[in-house]
């Protein structure tokens, strides 16, 4: 007998995942990882990409309809499109990092957007989260996409839409043709981050997710999607993985006592692309030895893994940084400001900073290293090793491989607030960003999506 096909798989675990099936450790996690979104979309609010974008969905209606962050009301297609590029835009929410890396907070905006539609409350929107960063990270165990040269979004097309029918209320047999009309169409490229980077660089998971909801709305109203998705003879194995898969027991399924797949991704510390952070880590470790003399620094040498190197350590563009996107994806760049700056934060990728003569001179004296054996370590760590070479000859080491936030050496619950309160007190002020935080610790007890949305208007 043929094995039942992965997408109905991927359905029946969906339809019969519920609240109570939720460890309390994924459901904590959860709220830390809404507030943490929370966060990372209001620092993005001044984003020209954002007011873009807004400015399209104010154009279009619907009904049922859904809330914008920053104000005003759309339909939940374009809300998850919105809400989704501010989440993304700062490269600076969480991650999880396998065969492919993945940014699975990218999932809470289609989440919201069709919590708010279908009138969920808060434990729905918890289960509905949990269930897409299983279906996403377990994709990313199971197979590598870049090395194909397809973007990892590919994947949060199928965890959004299996998300959305889920809170939509689809049984396992529509819920399985919103998985092939998601898988079938949405197959994104990788050249999204290849080179000198543009603002798609922050939409490209809003749009698999604004697409992954389409997918569930059109399969809850019966629309049906082709099939077998994955293991068809053009399906996803044979022209998008190159290689068939199965996944690991999903959590709370039978057999998996490893607990749920969202207590494994990484809250960011710095605003950067995230195998940076070790670097950034490091670099600010070192820098109290050079007491703020930058002119002894000779030469500046990072020992890197492949993932890292391929990614943000390989790209002439990444030394003349002439796009935010570029600079926050740029190891040299991110390494330098640190030693320079002692922080990274939102400015250091504003232009005035990244086109800083001082600081493009200290980038220049960067040298990027491929280290077969620090690629050894990585996922499970990504170990980046400065060496500082001083004009008196002396050399200063650094290396780090768990740095702030990575789940070998979490935020703590005072950091993860801290980063919220950061970002969001400027433009809301104390006492605002305080009420917000009481709804999010108390996520499960939430009875308006609308509400919550409403708090952070204009």
């Amino acid at each position: 007998m043929a094995a039942t096909p992965l997408a109905e798989r991927l359905a029946k675990y969906a339809v019969e995942l519920t609240f109570d099936k939720i460890t309390p450790e994924a459901v904590h996690e959860t709220k830390r990882r809404f507030i943490d979104s929370f966060a990372t979309a209001v620092g993005a609010m001044p984003a020209e990409a954002y007011h873009t974008a807004k400015r399209c969905a104010l154009r279009v209606s619907g009904n049922p309809g859904a809330s914008l962050l920053g104000g005003g009301r759309s339909s939940p297609e374009w809300a998850a499109f919105v809400n989704g590029l501010l989440i993304r835009y700062l490269d600076f929410n969480d991650t999880y990092l396998s065969k492919e890396p993945a940014h699975p907070s990218d999932n809470l905006a289609p989440v919201l957007a069709v919590g708010e539609a279908v009138g969920a409350g808060g434990r729905d929107l918890i289960t509905a989260a949990v269930l897409a960063y299983e279906i996403q990270c377990r994709f990313c165990d199971a197979a590598s996409l870049r090395q194909h040269g397809i973007d990892h979004v590919t994947y949060g097309a199928i965890s959004s839409a299996i998300a959305a029918g889920k809170l939509m209320g689809l049984d396992a047999a529509k819920l399985t043709h919103a998985i092939g009309i998601a898988g079938v169409c949405n197959v994104a490229l990788r050249q999204t981050r290849s080179g000198e980077l543009s603002a798609w660089k922050g939409c490209a998971f809003a749009n698999a997710a604004r697409n992954g909801v389409f997918a569930a709305t059109l399969a809850a109203d019966g629309l049906t999607g082709p099939a077998p998705i994955f293991e068809g003879d053009l399906g996803f194995f044979t022209l998008v993985t190159r290689d068939a898969f199965d996944l690991d027991p999903l959590g709370g399924d039978f057999g998996n006592s490893d607990g749920f797949m969202i207590n494994k991704t990484y809250i960011k510390f710095w605003p950067a692309e995230y195998h940076s952070q070790s670097a950034i880590d490091a670099a600010l470790r070192l820098r109290p030895q050079l007491q703020g003399d930058m002119d002894q620094v000779k030469a500046i040498h990072i020992d890197t893994f492949e993932a890292c190197y391929n990614i943000i350590g390989k790209y002439p563009e990444a030394w003349t940084p002439r796009t935010r996107e570029t600079a926050d994806h740029s190891l040299p760049y991110c390494a330098a400001a640190a030693l320079l700056d002692g922080d990274v934060y939102l400015h250091t990728f504003d232009e005035a900073r990244f086109t800083d003569p001082a600081l493009l001179d200290l980038t220049s004296k960067v040298q990027v290293h491929l280290d077969d054996a620090l690629s050894q370590r990585y996922p499970k760590g990504i170990p980046n090793r400065l060496t500082i070479e001083l004009a008196d000859g002396r050399k200063l080491v650094e290396e780090v491989e768990f740095p702030r936030g990575h789940a070998g050496n979490p935020m703590s619950e005072a950091e993860v607030e801290a980063k919220f309160r950061r970002a969001v007190e400027p433009k809301y002020g104390k006492d605002r960003a305080g009420d917000i935080l009481k709804q999010c610790w108390n996520l499960e007890k939430l009875t308006s999506v609308t509400r919550l949305i409403g708090m952070f208007g204009e």
